[in-house]
């Protein structure tokens, strides 16, 4: 980033895309967000040609601030030379009995976003893959292999961050049923209760 009006700007605009979903996904503890980055594109060139540390440091900054008030747990996507693993705290990998992957994220085989959580998380770790509840993609890096299904996308007032465009999705469980399937408990009367 050129100057530090910029970098706040890009804290700021990340917090509130991420505010705007958590509250759109009634996210809090126990749900995982996913953070998909490319901070070339969000400094206004082509994915993986200009990673910048200081982007993803006040991306980092405004992002965490959301999860602190909201109390979710974020995980963050690497680049494809690492094949999109996350980076996480051990504790949730540990929780959600995920499987770990070997290998310590840079800005140039992981991506600066990755690499930057790596080294700002308390103990972390790389999962290969997870089922996230809801996930914010800034510079259409492609979270949606880890997501949960089904993947409902959502479009924060923001849509850039810095120069990169921003997508975001939260998830919903599969509706099962036919004709007669009932999705809302205020719908049912009962009188159409079973014995």
């Amino acid at each position: 980033m050129n100057s530090d009006h910029e970098v706040m700007s890009v804290r700021e605009q990340a917090a509130s895309v991420l505010t705007e979903l958590a509250e759109a996904a009634n996210l809090g503890p126990g749900k995982v967000v996913v953070i998909g980055v490319s901070t070339s594109e969000v400094a206004g060139s082509h994915i993986g040609t200009n990673g910048a540390v200081d982007t993803a440091a006040a991306l980092y900054e405004g992002l965490d601030q959301v999860r602190l008030e909201y109390g979710f747990d974020l995980v963050f996507q690497c680049c494809e030379h690492l094949n999109r693993a996350l980076v996480m705290e051990r504790e949730l990998l540990e929780r959600l009995g995920l499987s770990e992957v070997s290998a310590i994220p840079v800005p140039k085989a992981g991506g600066s976003m990755a690499a930057g959580a790596f080294r700002r998380l308390k103990n972390p770790c790389l999962a290969e893959t997870i089922e996230a509840h809801a996930g914010v993609d800034i510079g259409e890096t492609l979270i949606g292999m880890h997501l949960r299904r089904v993947a409902v996308p959502y479009r924060p007032h923001i849509r850039y961050i810095g120069k990169a465009r921003v997508n975001a999705a939260w998830s919903r469980p599969k509706l099962v049923g036919g004709e007669r399937a009932v999705y809302k408990l205020e719908s049912v009367q009962d009188s159409n209760l079973c014995d």
